[in-house]
């Protein structure tokens, strides 16, 4: 495990070309979230180029993303040079409504507002090119596959039939008569990954898990490993409150409010889905990349799926935590998944 105190651009630099195997970050997305200067635009095309640069051929990328950017976000990856493969979706039920009541201070316009309830993040799934095709990229690098397999969901067993399709190696798909598909646990992961909150599961009546289920992180998940660091006001949720005053002094009562945590981070995600991101587009005893790492989620789920990890972070503060976090994972034994 690497950790790095640095600006990413600066410190990718000095990276080797073609020396990891996947990156699973959760960047800035260009929301001056809370007023924070690291916030007010998505990382630019020339941070996703070194990425691109230091990424193994046919290696994945996993970017967080809010939903009012994500277009920029994936615009500024896709110039870099990857190939845009796909979208994932996190949904969760916990959003916090954050709409100006318009009916405050025009009574004609009561129950009009300014903003839906958040209730998803985009994640952009996207590849570093191959040479050659897919099987002639994975055998000489390891890398430009999906781990179907270890990422199935549930435990239901579909059994074995007779089919006239396989896959070829050049990654379509033929026929061979009496062909028989081998028999799989669980259901085909999805690019749809849900917290479990009444709202969600309501959407889907099935008994039998068909998406992979991640709640947010809870406040022991956040602070698990930092026993010896000391409470601080939290930067979670800060300036949530007062929404008839100014965004200075809102910023000043969400501080004044905020609860006390040892994981000041404001955005931590939770582990269970980043273990998920971390073993889909990691091939084994492969090294994870986290180019934004914050307060370390990305590499307590490396470290959890048995991977290598490095990671880059400016704010010192944020460093020690994560260090702290995944030290303290490194001496756990790993734990089960969970599906529903």
């Amino acid at each position: 495990m690497k950790l790095i105190h640095a600006n990413c651009l600066e410190a990718m630099k000095e990276m080797p070309d073609n020396s990891v195997d996947a990156i699973v970050t959760d960047p800035p997305y260009g929301l001056s979230f809370m007023g924070k200067k690291w916030d007010y635009d998505v990382p630019s095309v020339e941070i996703w180029r070194e990425c691109l640069r230091v990424l193994k051929h046919g290696g994945h990328l996993l970017s967080f993303a809010g939903s009012r950017t994500y277009h920029r976000m994936a615009v500024n990856i896709e110039d870099a040079g990857f190939e845009i493969r796909d979208q994932i979706m996190w949904v969760y039920g916990s959003g916090f409504p954050k709409s100006h009541n318009i009916g405050h201070k025009a009574e004609e316009w009561q129950g009009w507002g300014s903003a839906l309830k958040p209730a998803h993040e985009p994640i952009v799934v996207a590849r570093k090119p191959l040479i050659g095709t897919l099987v002639e990229n994975v055998l000489e690098h390891g890398t430009g596959g999906l781990n179907i397999g270890d990422c199935r969901v549930g435990d239901d067993v579909l059994g074995e039939h007779t089919s006239g399709n396989i896959p070829n190696d050049r990654g379509t798909w033929g026929t061979k008569e009496g062909y028989v598909m081998p028999q799989r646990v669980g259901r085909f992961p999805a690019n749809f990954i849900h917290d479990g909150s009444d709202e969600v599961v309501s959407l889907f009546p099935e008994e039998k898990a068909r998406f992979f289920y991640c709640a947010k992180a809870s406040k022991s998940e956040r602070n698990a490993g930092l026993e010896a660091f000391e409470d601080k006001k939290s930067q979670h949720n800060a300036g949530g409150i007062g929404r008839k005053v100014s965004v200075e002094k809102r910023l000043e009562q969400g501080k004044e409010n905020a609860p006390m945590m040892k994981n000041i981070h404001p955005t931590v995600k939770p582990v269970a889905l980043m273990r998920y991101l971390c073993r889909l587009i990691t091939p084994p005893n492969g090294v994870v990349f986290d180019p934004f790492m914050g307060s370390g989620t990305t590499g307590i789920g490396a470290v959890a799926e048995g991977f290598d990890f490095i990671g880059i972070e400016m704010d010192k503060e944020y460093l020690k935590i994560a260090d702290a976090r995944i030290q303290h994972t490194k001496k756990k034994d790993r734990t089960e998944y969970v599906w529903l």
